[in-house]
């Protein structure tokens, strides 16, 4: 599993990707489709259209690492914005639960304050672009 940094934006692409995309092509993606700087310290997230291999793109001490994984069986869940927006934010819990198979949709959060602007999120939550 990565480390992920204290306060890094998680971002989510919520249309399918062509997993033959590296870091090029991922970083013009986050670019060009999310209006987002991909060396800013964020995690995105792309998911293929079988929904069976996830890469995450980040930078980390002076490069782009890219961290990628098949599943033999199932698949991730693909999220959606209600707006129909190409990107959405989630947590770091919301990433822990997307790679283990837990469907984001139907959790249910019990409540807890929460910085309104810092979050966007998942389906049913606002959603915001990159700055």
């Amino acid at each position: 599993m990565i480390a992920i940094p204290a306060g890094a934006a998680i971002y989510l692409c919520t249309s399918v990707t062509d997993m033959r995309k590296s870091f090029d092509g991922l970083s013009g993606i986050v670019r060009h489709e999310f209006g987002g700087e991909p060396n800013d310290g964020s995690l995105f997230l792309f998911i293929n259209r079988r929904r069976d291999r996830i890469k995450i793109l980040y930078w980390e001490n002076g490069g782009f690492a890219l961290w990628y994984k098949r599943l033999e069986a199932g698949t991730f869940e693909m999220v959606t914005s209600s707006d129909e927006r190409p990107v959405v934010t989630i947590d770091a819990t919301e990433l822990s639960m997307l790679l283990s198979g837990v469907s984001l949709q139907s959790v249910k959060r019990r409540k807890r304050y929460r910085d309104a602007p810092a979050n966007g999120g998942v389906t049913g939550r606002k959603t915001r672009m990159l700055p």
